[in-house]
Formats: structure tokens, sequence, C-alpha cells
């Protein structure tokens, strides 16, 4: 049913928005990582709805509990079962789309494929999933902190036709936006309250980069490292396109331009994002992400009912003007799901794969 991801390092998540709980299941993680309940806190408070006016008003505390797979406060090698309970549920604001399809949701496809759909929050479909990719991505960061150095970092690069101006990566923990650019906050400030006041929304872009990869991991054909970030990254609810390295920008550029030369100090550029022939390359591994504005708004819009008939709908409850805004750590969870799974895989295949040369000067160590 497609509820698991990965194949050394596995995640099946569970749960719908407005159900009692939502959780997953981590199967393959390697023994002896420190986990702690507290070690979520960070990545789930980045995520969470409600922290500010400029998203969805609904407030979860997002407590895990982990259930299994961590004995004195390491992981044993067994699955591991994390619990969230949902708290701040108001199924009542969906009570008149129980026949009715929402424009732009997945309420009519889920209908054609199950004859059945929970309507509370779009249920299964609902972004509120993607707090358990985060709470697993905790775990598969701190393994590839520690095992490799590796570190994994996003930051919203464009909301509407609002660009950064500047970049400091220090500036992006320090606002609501996750935003690089310091002295645009205003605006951009300025650009959703406009949205909510409207009661519409709008899309965003999200760039991503791992930092530490090393050379040799994924594979050449169907185990393609940048394959399989791009099916990690399009499982998010909302995305509709990814781009590797320079992404779609590749269209208007030459063979001379695209190309990474090589010289004895290191690559020359990085426009394949550390991808080359679906295996890292030792640089930087970077994927740009589109968010759609999301469906769920305040104006009206045109559907139909079970019946067949035309309606109006007018989407009530707690939204999100811009979901891409909460979209920063559910992207690195995904990216560092993968390079888990992928360093798994390496070292399933290639462990005893010794020192190879040449080496790169730059290039992240084997």
């Amino acid at each position: 049913m497609s509820n698991s991801f990965g194949k050394l390092f596995t995640v099946t998540t569970f749960g719908e928005s407005h159900g009692p709980a939502i959780g997953c299941v981590i199967d393959g993680c390697p023994p002896g990582l420190a986990i702690a309940a507290g070690d979520f806190r960070a990545d789930l408070d980045r995520r969470a709805t409600g922290r500010s006016r400029f998203t969805s008003q609904r407030h979860e505390p997002d407590a895990v509990e982990i259930l299994s797979g961590v004995f004195e406060g390491r992981s044993t090698g067994t699955p591991i079962a994390l619990l969230i309970r949902n708290t701040d549920a108001r199924s009542k604001d969906y009570g008149e789309l129980l026949d009715t399809f929402r424009p732009g949701h997945a309420d009519y496809t889920y209908w054609q494929k199950y004859g059945i759909r929970d309507p509370r929050g779009g249920g299964r479909s609902s972004a509120r999933e993607t707090t358990m990719r985060v709470a697993a991505g905790v775990v598969a960061k701190k393994w590839l902190a520690e095992h490799h150095g590796i570190r994994v970092r996003a930051h919203v690069a464009q909301i509407g036709g609002l660009v950064p101006r500047a970049f400091d990566a220090a500036a992006i923990e320090g606002n609501p936006f996750f935003w690089p650019d310091a002295t645009m906050l205003d605006e951009v400030e300025a650009a959703i309250d406009a949205l909510r006041k409207a009661g519409d929304s709008v899309g965003a872009r999200i760039d991503v980069v791992a930092e530490g990869v090393p050379p040799g991991w994924g594979e050449p054909i169907y185990g393609k490292l940048d394959g399989d970030l791009a099916a990690a990254l399009m499982s998010i609810n909302a995305v509709k396109a990814v781009g590797i390295g320079d992404g779609f920008d590749v269209v208007t550029q030459k063979g001379t331009q695209h190309r990474d030369e090589l010289a004895p100090d290191g690559f020359l550029s990085n426009h394949a994002g550390g991808i080359l022939g679906g295996i890292s390359s030792g640089q930087a591994v970077t994927a740009s992400v589109a968010f759609k504005p999301t469906s769920s708004i305040l104006v009206h819009g045109r559907s139909v009912n079970l019946a067949g008939d035309a309606v109006e709908v007018r989407t009530k409850g707690r939204h999100d003007p811009c979901v891409g805004l909460r979209a920063v750590p559910i992207v690195e969870a995904m990216v560092a799901l993968v390079l888990i799974d992928h360093a798994l895989r390496h070292r399933a295949q290639c462990g005893d794969v010794g020192r190879v040369e040449p080496r790169i000067a730059g290039a992240a160590p084997r």
C-alpha cells in the first residue's frame, strides 16, 4: 500500500490528520545510536503549526513517545516505533465537506481509488502525516552527522514572486519564514499578511544542501541517488516539481557551462548537484523543491458533490497561506532519510572497497 519507503533504513508512517494519533516505525536503524524523546523537539517545532500568525493556527504539542527499539537511551537495532497523539483536531470545520470534493485536493482521487474517504482535514492526505517523516529524519540526521559528518540544511528560496536579494545562512533560523535575507523580512511579512486577509495562498520554492556526503553513494541505474531523492521529495504533500543541482536551468545552459570540470585541487563547479551517473561525487548534494499554493482557501471555488451536482466550496478551518513555510524541516528529513538508506546500502555492497585514487581535493572523505 506504499506507506513505507527505504530499503535498508525503512520508514512506515500511519495515522490521519484528525485521528487519535499519528506514528511511524523505523526499521533498520543501526544499534547503539543515542536516542531520547527530547531529540525530536527542535525539528518538530520547526515544522509545527501555530508558532506564528503566518501558518495554520492548529496547536499541537507534538510530544514523541518512543514505544520500542530503544533501551537505556540507545537504539537496539530492532524496530523503533514513535507515536504522537493528536490533541487539537477540530473535525467540525469539515462537516460541510462530507459530500463535496474540494478543488485542488485529493478528495476526488481518494474517492475514486478507495470508494471511501476521511474528510476531516484531508485524513491521510493531510500534511499532518509529514510530522512523522520529520521525526524519522531526526534519527537519520543524527546517525549521518555522527558517522560521516553530514549536515543537511534547507531554506525558503522563493515565495510567490519574492526572491532573496542576498544570502545569509545565519538569518535562516531567526525568522518564521526560513528566509536567508533579513533585510526583506518586512516585505515577506506584508506579502503573507495580504494573502491571509484575502483568504488566498501562494506557492514557494525550498533549496536544500547536504554537505559532507562522500563519493560513491548511489547506484548506476535503478537506485540512482538523485532518482531516489527526487522520488522522496516529490512524495511530500503539495510538491509539484523537484530539481537536482541546477534543475530546470540546465535547459538554457551550454555543455561548456554545465559540465563540472575537474582540477587537482577539486571540482570547478557543481551544476550537477553533487551527483554524477546516479552516484555521489563527494561534492555538496543540492536540490530545489517547488510547492504549490494550498487549495484550502477562503475564496469560493466551483466543484461537484457526490450526486454530481455543481456546488461552491469555501474551505473553513485553519490553513496556511503558504504551505512551503513549514516544509523546510520536511525537505531536510526526506533528504536525510534517502542518504542514510544509501549509506547503509553502500556499506553492505562496497564497504570493503578501500581508498580509491585519484582523490579530488576538497571532496568529502570516503
